[in-house]
């Protein structure tokens, strides 16, 4: 799988892109990631990608036609599939006004075989620039400095759901969010000591009863997420 992330600040992924995970992924040629800057396409000496709003009103507004040439140069090099057609990206604009990106969005993503990412900065993006997405997803209702952040979390949450790139596949079974936890918050977890500072494992879970423990998890699941997370509470019970 390949991900085209355009971005005026490539080198925040170098050590992203190098250890854990995602770094094992890349070194692995599972995922291949690519980079372009707004600013190869920018304007005059200085290479501008960004100016003025039109109406007033503060900060600077990244240009349509700079995020536009990039996606469209990324395109122009997309590696070609068998029957010789170009595998160009879907694209994704970052943005705190996207849909909430979700565990079972980032599977069907996953499921895609090459990802552009529009990393955003300054006050925010023309919004002429809709037109050239496919999407638009959000980390959730709250603003950051820029779209890179978002993309590392996006090419993470994907790229650990390839096959091979987890030691043990079996974590993603059930885990926070998946369909084998039911969409539910995953249960408690514990490992040694047995005991630590007057704080004990359960006692099911040290008894070597896989039923009894199962029976436990999954009450622990749900009464964990009706009180962290009752909306997914509620949804579950909705699909159920």
């Amino acid at each position: 799988m390949r991900f085209d992330v355009l971005t005026l600040f490539p080198e925040m992924f170098d050590g992203f892109l190098r250890v854990g995970v995602v770094g094992r992924s890349v070194a692995a040629g599972r995922h291949t990631v690519r980079f372009k800057s707004p600013r190869e396409f920018g304007h005059g000496r200085h290479r501008s990608v960004d100016d003025g709003p039109y109406g007033g009103g503060a900060g600077m507004v990244m240009r349509v036609d700079c995020i536009v040439s990039g996606l469209e140069a990324f395109d122009a090099e997309a590696p070609l599939a068998e029957d010789g057609s170009a595998i160009t990206a879907r694209r994704i604009l970052l943005t705190p006004q996207g849909k909430r990106v979700t565990q079972e969005r980032a599977v069907l993503l996953a499921a895609t075989p090459a990802i552009a990412l529009v990393c955003g900065r300054y006050e925010g993006i023309d919004e002429r620039v809709h037109g050239y997405v496919d999407e638009e997803l959000s980390l959730g209702d709250f603003v950051m400095s820029g779209g890179e952040v978002a993309a590392m979390a996006v090419i993470d949450m994907i790229a650990r759901l390839e096959p091979g790139v987890l030691g043990n596949a079996a974590s993603l079974e059930r885990e926070s969010h998946s369909q084998g936890c039911g969409g539910l918050l995953e249960y408690p977890q514990y490992t040694r000591p047995p005991e630590f500072r007057g704080a004990r494992v359960p006692d099911v879970l040290l008894g070597g009863n896989h039923a009894a423990i199962l029976d436990w998890r999954t009450a622990e699941a749900e009464a964990r997420t009706r009180e962290r997370r009752p909306d997914l509470a509620e949804r579950a019970e909705r699909r159920s």
